[in-house]
């Protein structure tokens, strides 16, 4: 049998990247988060981290201990919080929210959220890449757009509308695609090798434009837009406040974009914890406004 802190150690090392910034976290001496590793190892008969000057790094079996560790601890976190009496949120709250998004309009509910529950520790990270969940330690993520089929959990907190833009120079020298043929001989301004989901009357098409400018930043694209490279597709809350001022145009507006959604999504599990239970409560608040889209145009 495994010691939960032992394995609660591990991960904090895991995503700290090393044994000195994983004992800052927890608030215990680095000898004994050196000791619960050992423990770990001596138990599992096997190295769970390369250790270098530089910090640490997973093995092999480190990363397939991992996730367990991360699913064995989240599981014993739900088990406190259905036996607690007191009803008082606690403990910590990883999550992953999307650069854009989430330091605009998710960043001050996360402060309330921290006001609100004072024993609650929030960790929030950043970033515009669909991070693992169960791997990477996560409690819950925030995700905008169209979600992939896949064995998360999801609460839809609101729709999400977008459009394709461009900036009115661009259009002056190369002209407003008007169909989706059209679409092909145009600068396409993009995350990745993404698919375009557009409407062609009711039917959702599904395209696959080309473009050489890629971000992983939906506020990235937006500035290269704003700069005549190429043609984005992009949420409203990104887009609104440059149309309204003329600085971006849609264009391709026969085919719009279908209606997204803001997600909170989650690890597979039979009940939600309160943590996270609390967060999906005050998404709610913020921008659920009985499903109107408004709320996010509006806060934009």
């Amino acid at each position: 049998m495994f010691d939960l802190d032992d394995l609660r150690s591990f991960i904090e090392v895991a995503e700290a990247g090393g044994v000195s910034p994983a004992a800052a976290r927890l608030g215990v001496a680095k000898s004994v988060v050196s000791r619960r590793l050992l423990r770990l190892e001596r138990q599992l008969d096997t190295q769970l981290l390369a250790r270098t000057t530089r910090g640490s790094s997973l093995t092999e079996a480190g990363v397939t201990l991992r996730e367990y560790a991360a699913r064995a601890c989240a599981e014993m976190e739900l088990a406190r919080d259905l036996l607690r009496p007191d009803g008082e949120v606690r403990g910590r709250l990883r999550l992953a929210l999307p650069i854009t998004f989430g330091l605009t309009h998710v960043a001050p509910v996360l402060a309330e959220l921290g006001r609100q529950h004072p024993q609650l520790q929030v960790q929030a990270s950043y970033s515009d890449a669909f991070v693992d969940l169960v791997g990477g330690g996560f409690d819950a993520a925030i995700r905008v757009g169209h979600l992939q089929d896949s064995s998360l959990l999801t609460r839809r907190i609101a729709p999400v509308q977008g459009k394709v833009v461009a900036s009115p120079g661009y259009v002056e020298r190369h002209g407003a695609p008007r169909t989706l043929a059209e679409l092909a001989g145009h600068e396409v301004l993009m995350q990745g090798s993404e698919t375009w989901r557009l409407l062609d009357g009711e039917k959702v098409v599904a395209v696959h434009p080309r473009g050489r400018f890629k971000a992983d930043s939906a506020s990235a694209l937006a500035a290269a837009a704003l700069a005549g490279l190429g043609l984005a597709y992009l949420p409203d809350f990104v887009t609104d406040s440059f149309v309204a001022s003329g600085a971006l145009v849609p264009v391709l507006t026969r085919h719009p974009v279908p209606q997204a959604g803001l997600y909170v999504v989650r690890p597979p599990g039979t009940h939600a914890s309160r943590k996270v239970q609390v967060l999906i409560d005050a998404m709610v608040a913020a921008f659920g406004d009985a499903g109107s889209s408004a709320t996010l145009e509006a806060a934009a």
